[in-house]
């Protein structure tokens, strides 16, 4: 059987988020309704898992860490504006360098 997948406990959390019992036959549902192949044993397995976790709890603690997250690699964004800056001013002079090099050309 392994490590219950993704797709399992996304079904679950989708039951959950709609206020519909976590169990068997809706687990098998979902899963089936979105075209994954089910794993009796792999529904029975997230079943009880989730019977002993306090959902809602999970949701909490677990948002602190998702919401800096964001936070931590927004400011990094004005690097990345000036190094646009200078690379659009770089491909600016390249452009002039080559206009007058043709004015050379046909002096």
């Amino acid at each position: 059987m392994g490590v219950i997948k993704i797709e399992y406990i996304y079904a679950g959390m989708l039951l959950h988020n709609a206020k519909q019992p976590i169990n068997d036959e809706n687990i098998k549902k979902v899963l089936s309704a979105a075209g994954v192949a089910v794993d009796d044993a792999r529904v029975k397995a997230l079943v009880a898992a989730l019977s002993e976790v306090n959902i809602d709890e999970a949701i909490k603690s677990a948002a602190i860490p998702v919401a800096a997250a964001p936070a931590a690699t927004a400011a990094p964004a004005p690097e990345a504006k000036k190094e646009a800056k200078k690379e659009e001013k770089k491909e600016q002079a390249s452009e002039e360098e080559t206009a007058e090099g043709l004015g050379s050309l046909f002096g």
